[in-house]
């Protein structure tokens, strides 16, 4: 939780109440941005009956919707299909036989697109039918309460009760690598999937890289992928990325290059990489590949928003300061009226958590205090098979445990023991569990497997609700249902 507590009581009289509310404003609230989180908190804005305009420069849906997680899913969908049906050996052991598998790039690449062009149509749509307007051009804060909107045919000024800032984030090109869109590329173009190139690298084993290391191997790639730091997917707790290289990345065509600065990144035919040791810097290796993916994380757009208006200074990374009930913050102190959420924030950059903060703002701003639980708030990769997470890693829960004085524990249980993993031929994968010794509170919860980024949910609603293994240990689960894996972790853990 945040240091700088939500605005309280004493301070909210200071403020304009609703009988306050003149003809001087246009509107309740403006939100500057219409991805998930926009649009989630636009619509939980009219729920709560505040008049509503949402300001957009670009496509509606932001990211997730056009560039992130609904094209890449379809991708990953398509490109998965492939590899399960490509699985002679897999198919096999369940009876049956498939003769040589075809896809068409084209039609995979059409699939994704569709859906992109559905889902966006369905966002404008349901915003429209609450009465929200939809106001396209560029938004930027131009002082208390007071938003300017610069479009074609000029500049409009809107006096708002409330101003949501969720202006999102723009793929990360790290120095040194020249972008021409075609040959080195960042996620915003590769799902397009306009190739597939023969052999591609990829500079970052985040979700980002690992997820289109899928698609591309699926589908007939050579992939190398290369990693600053002295470990694959950093972010992740040791024993899952552990597990994850040996079944994601060991079996499949894809060679790694480990504490390694793609220092230099030059387009064309071929693509010329220059490899420096991430620690020395020395040039040590030249690799000449048919194509690259930048994949090196996002950053905020949150200059030319405005904020000096409002006397706001970014943090050090370039992010909005916001505390735990979405309120930006100028100094440590809240700036009355204005909130901030999304990929701007630099909290958890995911579709879900703009959406969660979206809401957490809008009952702030109808006086009903809500802070956002980013511990309970889960996380996934869609590979083949999927890897989710929920809390901590359990080096962060020991570290926890060492500032606030109480013993970590973890279980593990196993794909290989589950009835439908093993009659669905697919048993590799662990559940992970991380929780107090003392009172048995759900810290964490990793998987690798079959439908991880589902179950992933019964232990984040857990961790929302602080609960202790010993009351989840007697829940009834589903037999015979995947769902039993984190059965058998609270079990285990109950009796540990």
């Amino acid at each position: 939780m945040s240091d700088t507590p939500c605005t309280d009581e004493n301070e909210k009289e200071k403020l304009p109440q609703e009988d306050d509310v003149t003809s001087e404003f246009d509107y309740d609230l403006v939100i500057i941005g219409a991805g998930v989180g926009g649009h989630g908190a636009a619509l939980h804005a009219v729920d709560c009956g505040l008049k509503t305009a949402i300001i957009e420069a670009a496509e509606m849906g932001g990211t997730c919707v056009n560039r992130g997680c609904i094209p890449s899913k379809a991708l990953l969908a398509a490109s998965g299909r492939v590899r399960e049906l490509r699985d002679a050996h897999h198919l096999k052991s369940l009876g049956i036989q498939v003769g040589d598998v075809a896809f068409d790039r084209q039609a995979i690449a059409d699939h994704a697109s569709g859906i992109v062009t559905k889902q966006r149509e369905g966002l404008i749509n349901s915003l429209k039918r609450v009465g929200v307007d939809v106001i396209h051009g560029w938004g930027r804060v131009v002082g208390a309460q007071k938003v300017s909107v610069t479009t074609d045919t000029g500049e409009k000024i809107i006096q708002a009760k409330d101003i949501i800032l969720a202006p999102g984030s723009v793929p990360f090109v790290p120095p040194g690598a020249q972008i021409d869109g075609k040959t080195v590329f960042t996620s915003d173009d590769a799902i397009k999937l306009e190739s597939l190139p023969p052999w591609i690298a990829i500079v970052g084993s985040g979700y980002i890289g690992l997820e289109f290391a899928d698609v591309y191997t699926a589908l007939g790639c050579e992939v190398t992928m290369i990693e600053a730091l002295d470990q694959l997917m950093p972010g992740f707790d040791p024993d899952i990325a552990k597990l994850a290289q040996r079944i994601l990345i060991t079996p499949r065509d894809i060679e790694t290059k480990v504490g390694m600065l793609a220092m230099k990144v030059t387009p064309g035919s071929p693509v010329v990489i220059e490899l420096a040791d991430a620690k020395t810097k020395e040039i040590v290796e030249i690799l000449e590949v048919d194509a690259c993916l930048i994949a090196t994380g996002r950053i905020p757009v949150a200059k030319d928003i405005g904020l000096e208006t409002v006397s706001v200074e970014l943090d050090r990374r370039g992010y909005i300061p916001v505390n735990d009930c979405m309120e930006v913050l100028s100094s440590g102190e809240p700036v009355p009226h204005l909130w901030a959420i999304g990929d701007s924030t630099g909290k958890m950059m995911l579709a879900h958590t703009a959406a969660a903060q979206g809401v957490v703002a809008i009952e702030n701003i109808c006086d009903r205090p809500r802070e956002i639980d980013y511990r309970s708030i889960p996380a996934a990769a869609f590979t083949h098979p999927e890897i989710s997470f929920v809390g901590m890693t359990e080096p962060a829960a020991k570290e926890l445990g060492k500032t606030e004085g109480f013993e970590v524990s973890a279980v593990r249980t196993y794909f290989k023991g589950n009835a439908k993993a093993i009659a669905e031929g697919e048993s590799e994968g662990i559940a992970k569990l991380i929780y107090r010794s003392d009172t048995g509170e759900v810290l964490g919860a990793h998987i690798i497997g079959l439908h991880a980024a589902d179950l992933i949910q019964e232990a984040a609603n857990a961790i929302a609700h602080r609960q202790s293994v010993h009351s989840l240990a007697f829940l009834v689960h589903t037999h015979p249902t995947l769902s039993e894996i984190l059965d058998e972790a609270y079990k285990r853990a109950a009796t540990h």
